[in-house]
């Protein structure tokens, strides 16, 4: 690149988006992208569900084919790590040597994996899903008699044991709290949850923690708080991530709990912009800063960063979306209720479809569905309307949430 012109360091999901976006808006200077794998842009969510299940391979994750970046003129670097950034001079420096000027700058730098600091670790057979390699030695180590121990009760610890369990593997779930997803879901839908996997053969155990893996040069076994060791030919670990704000950090930028942006994806320098599950942003409609860790908040940050960087002045607010794919279960939640004064339920349990909305003050302050993706996006619609709503319509199925847009 001759002259400085937009830097993004990070090729994931958000990094991604927003370097596509820039020429979307017709950028035409120069754009460097920075990726520490090898691969071009993915989203992870099919790392551990269809890939994982070996029904789609890598490559279907790729936001893009192959070469797409070529043709808009973007560069992008991949295997290089951004190893600091000089803010006066306006250049980020690379492993292996070099620089990249930039005019604007955006960090897009995501998480890595929340390591526990447990005896066998480090043994073969025991992993972390983050990546496509991940995933890949993941799948592999799942063959037929594959006894496989999962630490922590999340999302991703429950995506892998249901694909684990699919591919005929025995699975135990081992999570320290007394419910799964403690930090997302509300009592009544964890123990659903709880039945699902239970009902699907996988040996739950709450309350519980790993206190070592065991084993010569591979994990044999998980030895759990009370003595007991169950085998294991592989363990998975899943207990959350880290932003990745060191960069961030070293440059002088504010940072707490990610690095601080305002809603126009600023940092505290107003030439290096940031996108992602590393940021810590305020949301309007929430009337608090959040940092989310979701594949929707990646793609439509990274784009409204693209657009503030050209100039752009509309805010980036929108209500949290999650999802998540076990078994035959589509689990979708919007908003991030925490203290809501009442609960209603739409639909019956009984049949696997059924919506639970978290009222307070009378509008809907978030929702969970299962099964149910229709219904979920007019609750995000009531929420973005702030309608007041009857919560006797709302749990009447004969009643069209459509209508009560209108209301």
């Amino acid at each position: 690149m001759s002259d400085p012109g937009i830097v993004v360091i990070g090729a994931g999901q958000a990094g991604g988006w927003a370097a596509r976006t820039l020429r979307d808006e017709g950028f035409e200077g120069g754009i460097v992208v920075i990726g520490e794998e090898p691969y071009p842009p993915y989203e992870r969510p099919p790392l551990s569900k269809e890939v994982l299940l070996g029904k789609e391979p890598a490559e279907s994750s790729y936001l893009w084919p192959e070469g797409s970046f070529d043709e808009l003129g973007i560069e992008l670097r991949t295997g290089v790590e951004a190893t600091a950034i000089e803010r006066a001079g306006k250049t980020v420096a690379l492993s292996g040597g070099g620089t990249v000027a930039y005019d604007k700058l955006l960090i897009a730098t995501g998480g890595r994996v929340r390591k526990l600091p447990i005896e066998g670790e480090e043994l073969e057979g025991v992993h972390y899903l983050r990546g496509i390699d991940d995933s890949a030695a993941i799948r592999a180590d799942l063959g037929e008699g594959a006894q496989l121990v999962v630490i922590g009760g999340g999302w991703i610890g429950l995506e892998v044991a249901a694909a684990a369990r699919m591919l005929g593997a025995d699975v135990v779930v081992v999570e320290a709290l007394e419910q799964l997803c403690g930090r997302a879901l509300t009592s009544d839908l964890a123990a659903y949850l709880l039945d699902v996997h239970r009902g699907r053969g996988v040996d739950i155990r709450l309350g519980t923690t790993v206190e070592a893996l065991t084993g010569e040069s591979r994990v044999s076994g998980a030895r759990l708080s009370g003595g007991k060791t169950v085998p294991a030919t592989a363990a998975v670990i899943g207990i959350g991530i880290v932003p990745n704000v060191e960069l961030a950090k070293a440059a002088g930028l504010e940072v707490d709990n990610g690095i601080k942006v305002d809603a126009l994806c600023r940092t505290s320098d107003p030439n290096i912009f940031a996108a992602g599950d590393v940021t810590n942003h305020p949301n309007g409609l929430l009337g608090r800063n959040i940092r989310l860790e979701s594949w929707e908040n990646a793609q439509n940050q990274g784009i409204a960063a693209a657009k503030a960087m050209l100039g752009g002045e509309s805010p980036y607010c929108e209500i949290p979306w999650f999802w998540s794919d076990q078994y035959d279960v589509n689990i979708q939640l919007v908003g991030l209720p925490t203290d809501f004064e009442e609960t209603v339920t739409r639909g019956d349990r009984a049949d696997g479809s059924f919506v639970e909305f978290y009222m307070k003050g009378g509008r809907i302050d978030g929702a969970a569905a299962i099964n149910n993706p229709r219904d979920i996006r007019f609750a995000k619609r009531l929420m973005q309307a702030e309608k007041i709503v009857d919560p006797a319509a709302l749990a009447d199925p004969s009643v069209k949430l459509q209508a009560l847009l209108r209301g």
